[in-house]
C-alpha cells in the first residue's frame, strides 16, 4: 500500500482496478473501508485510489485538530503523487465537503466531482445538536455505534436488513475516541468561500431522509456550486448501501460522459 506524507501526516491509500482515476473520499468513521462493498462497481473500468486520510485509522499525525484544508490536500496529494490527475472524485458526508474543496484548492487535479449527503457548512442548529450529542456517546463505544446506526439509515432500510444484520453495523465505526477528531471538523466547517472557485463539472447527490446530515443541506450545497447538478436518493444517509444500483448509476453515468 503506497503512504506519502503531506505536512504533519502520513498518508496511506489504496489501489484497486485499472482505467481512469477514480477518488473515494470517506466521511466520519475508521477510513476508506466504508467504500469496500462499491470497488466492484466501479473497478472494471476505473483506477480506484481509496485514500485514509487524517482521523481515519489507518493515518498518522500528530493528533492536532483537523482542518478541512488538511484533508483536501491530503487528496490531492494523493492524486499527484499516483500521477493520476486530472481525477474523478466522489465524496461521502464528511468527504463531500472535503472533495469540494480538494477541486476548488486544486482545480487541475480534479476532472469531475460528486458530493453526496454533505455540507458545505454548520450553521444548521440540527447539525450541532446531532454532533455534540454524538460527541457525549464516546465513553460507551456500543452506545456510539448504536447511535450512529440508528441515524445513518432510514426506518425501512433497517427494517429490511433486519435484526441481525443491524446488530453488525454498530462497530463499524471503531474506537469513538478517534472519530471526536472528525466529528469536531463537521461542528466548526465552512466551505463556502472555496465553492466559487470549483471549475469542475459536479453532480451532487442527496439522500431525502437523512437524518445525520439533513437533506436541506446537501440542496445548499447544490446551490453553492455553481452549474452543479443535483440528484437526491429517497433513503437515509449511507444512500449508496440503501440504493446501490442507483447510486452506482447515477455516478456511472455522469462520470462517462464524454
Amino acid at each position: 500500500m503506497p503512504k506519502l506524507t503531506v505536512g504533519n501526516a502520513t498518508v496511506p491509500y489504496r489501489v484497486v482496478g485499472s482505467g481512469p482515476a477514480l477518488v473515494l473520499v470517506h466521511g466520519v468513521g475508521p477510513g476508506s473501508s466504508m467504500w469496500d462493498l462499491m470497488l466492484d462497481a466501479f473497478t472494471d473500468h476505473r483506477t480506484v485510489l481509496l485514500p485514509d486520510l487524517s482521523g481515519s485509522d489507518p493515518a498518522e499525525d500528530d493528533g492536532s485538530p483537523l482542518t478541512i484544508e488538511t484533508l483536501a490536500g491530503q487528496v490531492d496529494a494523493v492524486i499527484e503523487n499516483f500521477g493520476a490527475g486530472p481525477a474523478d472524485v466522489v465524496g461521502f458526508s464528511l468527504g463531500a465537503p472535503t472533495a469540494a474543496a480538494a477541486a476548488a484548492l486544486r482545480p487541475d487535479l480534479v476532472r469531475r466531482l460528486v458530493p453526496v449527503a454533505g455540507l458545505s457548512h454548520a450553521g444548521d442548529e440540527y447539525v450541532q445538536q446531532y454532533m455534540t450529542a454524538w460527541s457525549s456517546l464516546a465513553g460507551g463505544p456500543d452506545s456510539f455505534g448504536r447511535f450512529a446506526t440508528l441515524t445513518a439509515f432510514s426506518r425501512a432500510f433497517l427494517n429490511r436488513i433486519g435484526h441481525d444484520a443491524v446488530e453488525q453495523q454498530h462497530a463499524f465505526m471503531g474506537r469513538p475516541d478517534d472519530r471526536l477528531r472528525q466529528i469536531d471538523l463537521v461542528k466548526r466547517l465552512d466551505i463556502r468561500p472555496l465553492l466559487p472557485r470549483i471549475a469542475a463539472p459536479a453532480l451532487v447527490i442527496g439522500a431525502t431522509r437523512d437524518q445525520t446530515i439533513p437533506v436541506e443541506n446537501h440542496r445548499e450545497l447544490f446551490a453553492g456550486i455553481r452549474g452543479s447538478e443535483y440528484a437526491e436518493l429517497d433513503t437515509g444517509h449511507v444512500a449508496m448501501a440503501e440504493r446501490p444500483d442507483e447510486f452506482v448509476k447515477l455516478v456511472r453515468d455522469f462520470l462517462d460522459r464524454p
